[in-house]
């Protein structure tokens, strides 16, 4: 049983973290939630200390990993502190600002022999673990295109946003997510063209990327806009004998903010309306087009990955040099903004 702190006690934790880790209760024990301010706007979890000194943390033997749910902007700060604490460290996304900052704190973490790792729990997004199902299948032959949308309508974001914010940028928030499943699949691309926008104009919030990997002959594209009033699809991919086109997102997230729990059997699983299709001509030239039944999502596998580590001596399920490539990547890509 490994014994779990959280350092911020906001949207982060109460929505895409415990309801993901109370339900490894065999494996992990919430024992402690800090946040400076004392205010709780969330439902409390029964038996949590909750408090507003740090100390009560990291002067507390029995707490082994330390979970960073701070705004991005303290990510690497907070993190370097809890290590130098002795703890073991999981940090939401995005991890650091820097990939200087990313390294500093492998390096850290490999020193006081401890483990640091990422939260990329969107490698377990359900509309990813499928497009990797119908990939492998091998029935689209040689991939040639794979197109990852991210889109909202949500124009008052960047219209309210006070200024330009490297870290708190679209790119850092939302690139964090889609950048890491392409690394995490395909691997380091050959190069990489950006298209990172300010849509309201210089000195605004970053709403607008569309950047392009290309491995060999194939390209892998990763866009998101806050300017879309009807969303693209979220997968579309096209290989030399077929195409795939997933049209809704993973629906964990669309759950979690309504407030239904993954207590739930039906949590996050998708209708039949909304498998993706398949089209495809096989090796007899037979023309095929099927709905593809959705693989379901679980972002508690991020938790799970954590415990097979510190307890059973497994390799990191968030590679360091994954992480650290992502956030090149971002730092490349925000140059274009200012």
């Amino acid at each position: 049983m490994i014994n779990v702190a959280y350092i911020g006690n906001g949207k982060s934790t109460n929505r895409y973290h415990l309801p993901f880790i109370l339900k490894l209760k065999d494996r992990f024990n919430v024992k402690t939630i800090y946040s400076p301010s004392g205010r709780i706007r969330w439902t409390k979890i029964p038996d949590v200390h909750y408090t507003t000194s740090l100390d009560d943390i990291y002067n507390d033997p029995e707490i082994q990993l330390v979970v960073v749910t701070t705004p991005s902007q303290f990510h690497y700060a907070t993190a370097k502190d809890a290590l130098s604490h002795g703890k073991n460290v999981v940090v939401e996304k995005p991890f650091a600002e820097t990939a200087d900052q990313a390294r500093e704190l492998f390096d850290l973490a490999k020193q006081k022999h401890l483990f640091i790792q990422c939260y990329q729990n969107r490698r377990f997004d359900s509309d990813f673990l499928t497009v990797q199902k119908v990939i492998n299948s091998g029935l689209l032959g040689d991939l040639l295109e794979v197109e990852s949308n991210y889109d909202y309508y949500r124009p008052e974001v960047p219209e309210q946003a006070p200024g330009f914010s490297k870290i708190n940028s679209f790119l850092y928030g939302h690139g964090c997510h889609t950048l890491d499943q392409v690394l995490s699949f395909f691997g380091n691309p050959d190069t990489v063209h950006y298209d990172v926008r300010q849509l309201l104009g210089s000195g605004h919030m970053n709403d607008y990327f569309d950047i392009s990997m290309y491995y060999g002959q194939m390209k892998v594209r990763v866009a998101s806009s806050y300017f879309r009033i009807k969303p693209r699809p979220s997968f579309v991919v096209y290989g030399k004998k077929g195409m795939f086109v997933k049209e809704r997102m993973d629906r964990q997230e669309e759950h979690l903010k309504l407030f239904y729990m993954p207590n739930h059997e039906d949590f996050g699983i998708d209708r039949p309306e909304d498998y993706g299709t398949l089209t495809y001509y096989d090796d007899n030239q037979n023309y095929h087009e099927q709905k593809v039944v959705t693989i379901n999502g679980d972002y508690s596998r991020v938790y799970a990955g954590v415990y097979a580590t510190l307890a059973e001596g497994q390799k990191k399920l968030i590679k360091d040099e994954e992480t650290i490539q992502q956030i090149k990547m971002l730092e490349q890509g925000i140059k274009q903004c200012h």
